[in-house]
């Protein structure tokens, strides 16, 4: 199946980053825009409190479920935005290096943002993402 989504990095910027730079997609790609992807269980309460990969693990599975009630996959997705609530840099690499890991050779446009809290009691991390798929 054809992919909307290209990837494009760039040999005028560091290679250090786990990420492409930018994408794409063509005009008659359909976007998906999803709600940040929150580490709830089906009966709504917050999964692996306290544990931050465990957090990124349960809102990448739950990303993966909304993505397919849209009609696309982790591979659709154009960008993301992974937040997590810590002052601590290794908290946010913690998430990330999940985050980073369920993507696989998919390494869309992202970015790691602290943030002071998120909506959910006892809540750590959430990812926002954006999808494109041809129809």
């Amino acid at each position: 199946m054809a992919r909307a989504v290209s990837l494009i990095r760039s040999a005028s910027l560091s290679d250090v980053a786990e990420y492409a730079y930018a994408a794409t997609a063509p005009a008659d790609a359909r976007l998906i825009f999803l709600a940040g992807a929150c580490p709830l269980n089906a009966d709504g309460s917050t999964a692996a409190v306290g544990d931050y990969a465990g957090q990124a693990a349960k809102a990448l599975e739950n990303l993966r479920t909304a993505l397919a009630d849209a009609g696309a996959e982790l591979t659709d997705v154009i960008s993301t935005r992974v937040l997590v609530a810590s002052q601590r840099q290794a908290d946010l690499v913690t998430a990330w290096k999940v985050v980073r890991d369920g993507f696989g050779d998919h390494d869309v446009p992202s970015t790691l943002m602290g943030v002071t809290v998120l909506g959910y009691a006892d809540q750590l991390v959430e990812i926002e993402s954006v999808a494109a798929v041809l129809d």
